[in-house]
């Protein structure tokens, strides 16, 4: 049985959960229309990828947190955790990938500098694009190696405590930084060009209070509108990795019910959260989720209207 603590934060969890489908359903589904009705768009396929791969994230995180808190015996038992491991690297890499993806295209798209290097990436985002799907192609390759390794010298030592004491304590940190290299490739990329953003905001800026004129126009309010979204995926992504963090430390205290739901609410903020902040910076997005919400404001009324 869960505790009140437990049990408030696993209602949390859930009630992030669904919020995070909700928003990242919009998302996808206003995309994967655009792309089938109109000519397709590299935009438009990052946004309906990165809220796919945020709802497969969101189901595995639920999935696993259950059964961690209910269902041990079975998760422990057979092939289950394997599975959950290879599908949480390469869902957990291509939804960081997409973000990574959509913040470069921001960046390409509104960004200013005349230095060559970057017009010519500008004048290119079709090859960048094919670049960047080369780069999560690399990571999985470097990646799901390395976790099977892991996951069979794991095997290996489970019989031996000793030994599995010690490479969880000598070892782990090292495995860690190994599967997550491409995560933190793409993560650096978002800082460098967040970096970028703010310097070209900061220029442009300077050039308009030198010419004298005292009102934002469309290109600044782009620059604000884009470092916003780039800021908030930088922090909510911290949060996410801080959220990890607690959720694995449950397997070094695994009596311990309150780290995987607490561990969950955590990570579940990054994926509700920064949905909703590109929903309500995009107008197309917004305008569809509005319709969402009088649709259920509708079904709700009809349902009442029936039950009296």
């Amino acid at each position: 049985m869960l505790s009140v603590v437990e049990g408030i934060f696993l209602f949390v969890a859930i009630i992030e959960s669904i919020l995070g489908v909700l928003g990242n359903g919009i998302i996808g589904l206003v995309n994967c229309i655009d792309c089938v009705k109109n000519k397709f768009s590299i935009l438009g396929f990052i946004l309906a990828g990165l809220a796919i791969s945020r709802i497969c994230l969101i189901w595995l995180i639920i999935i696993n947190g259950f059964m961690l808190l209910f269902s041990q015996d079975t998760y422990y038992s057979g092939n289950l955790i394997e599975y959950i491991s290879y599908m949480w690297v390469i869902i957990n890499q291509s939804s960081i990938w997409f973000a990574t993806s959509l913040n470069i295209f921001y960046f390409l798209k509104i960004a200013n500098f005349s230095h060559y290097v970057f017009l010519w990436l500008k004048s290119r985002i079709n090859r960048i694009f094919s670049l960047l799907v080369g780069s999560l192609l690399i990571s999985w390759l470097l990646t799901l190696p390395q976790l099977v390794k892991t996951i069979n010298d794991h095997k290996m030592k489970t019989r031996n405590t000793t030994c599995q004491f010690k490479m969880v304590k000598s070892e782990y940190f090292i495995h860690q930084v190994l599967l997550n290299l491409g995560v933190i490739f793409f993560f650096t990329l978002s800082l460098i060009t967040c970096f970028l953003l703010i310097v070209s905001l900061w220029r442009h800026n300077r050039q308009m209070q030198s010419n004298a004129t005292g009102f934002k126009d469309t290109n600044t309010e782009a620059h604000v509108k884009a470092m916003k979204v780039l800021i908030s995926f930088i922090i909510l992504f911290a949060v996410y990795f801080i959220g990890l963090a607690i959720e694995i430390s449950y397997f070094a205290v695994p009596e311990n019910k309150l780290l995987v739901i607490f561990g969950m609410t955590t990570t579940t903020i990054y994926l509700w959260g920064h949905s909703f902040i590109l929903i309500l910076g995009n107008s197309k997005l917004k305008r569809a989720s509005l319709r969402v919400l009088q649709q259920l404001k509708c079904c709700e009324k009809g349902g009442n209207l029936r039950a009296t």
